[in-house]
């Protein structure tokens, strides 16, 4: 058999990101200026360089970028402040809020206050919970970017055995939604499932979100299956080389897949780009009124 189609993950988002300025640019056509106002806490020297480098990607597509910054010792009830602030201008288009946030901060309260229009990562229970019915306003990028893999592959969801490993909020549980609205036949798998490997090695179309270093090896993959790795790891090897790795052995599985995502340079770089898209889409959305969840 020979070697499993490895999807460039930097080509795709980069053809994502030119969608992205077209739509950008129609908007501003109309005095619609798209922003995304990032708010971050904590570490202020890592956010300066997270914050560079988000502020390259927005400018790379005519976003306008703002960045936020709270303190170690920031409450939770500050962080809402500030997205609340975000919510009512009506000047914000986007907003994003970086992560982790400081112990005791309980993150899923906070991120569910971003309003649903402006939560350009689809994390707003009211996205996750629209993703059920087929529609919601903003889908998770993650899931939307293995989507985009997926038809970069060729790959027709319908009718393929599914397997997705782990199943967050973020990544696991709407890629499951994603690929049962695309009438495949899915099985979740997570910490309880009592033998992961029998269920792998059954799949068509292996998705593995877990954040486990080399989780799936060679025999855990059906020959000619379809795998996308979406887990991301920092490897530390013996002589203290840092390295970043998926949850996917990629030397071993390449061998047995027909299509397979590497780490870094697969899901990852669509992921940035699908929320540069996102944050255009979520602007085109609030021009429209009424919108759906007022009143």
């Amino acid at each position: 058999m020979t070697e499993a189609r490895i999807i460039d993950g930097k080509a795709l988002g980069q053809r994502i990101k030119k969608e992205a300025a077209q739509h950008v640019n129609a908007l501003n056509a109309q005095g619609v200026c798209v922003t995304l106002d990032t708010v971050m806490v904590g570490d202020a020297e890592a956010s300066g360089i997270y914050a560079r480098s988000q502020r390259k990607r927005c400018q790379d597509v005519g976003i306008e970028y703002r960045l936020h910054t709270l303190g170690d010792d920031a409450t939770e009830d500050d962080i809402r402040a500030v997205i609340r602030r975000l919510n009512d201008d009506p000047g914000v288009t986007g907003i994003l809020l970086n992560l982790p946030l400081p112990p005791g901060i309980d993150t899923p309260a906070v991120q569910y206050s971003i309003d649903p229009y402006k939560d350009v990562e689809g994390v707003n229970p009211a996205n996750i919970g629209l993703l059920f019915y087929d529609n919601p306003i903003i889908a998770p990028c993650t899931a939307v970017a293995v989507m985009e893999i997926l038809k970069e592959a060729g790959v027709k969801p319908r009718g393929l055995d599914a397997v997705v490993v782990g199943q967050g909020a973020i990544a696991g549980k709407p890629v499951s939604l994603f690929l049962l609205r695309e009438m495949a036949t899915v099985i979740g798998c997570h910490i309880a499932t009592r033998d992961l490997y029998e269920h792998t090695r059954n799949a068509d179309l292996l998705v593995v979100a877990v954040g486990k270093p080399g989780l799936i090896r060679g025999e855990h993959v059906k020959p000619g299956a379809i795998v996308i790795d979406v887990g991301i790891n920092t490897f530390v090897d013996p002589d203290g080389n840092k390295r970043i790795v998926g949850d996917v052995e990629f030397d071993e599985v390449k061998q047995v897949a027909s299509v397979v995502t590497p780490v870094p340079g697969g899901v990852g770089p669509v992921t940035v780009a699908v929320l540069l898209r996102s944050a255009a889409e979520a602007a085109q959305k609030q021009l429209s009124r009424p919108r759906r969840l007022d009143g």
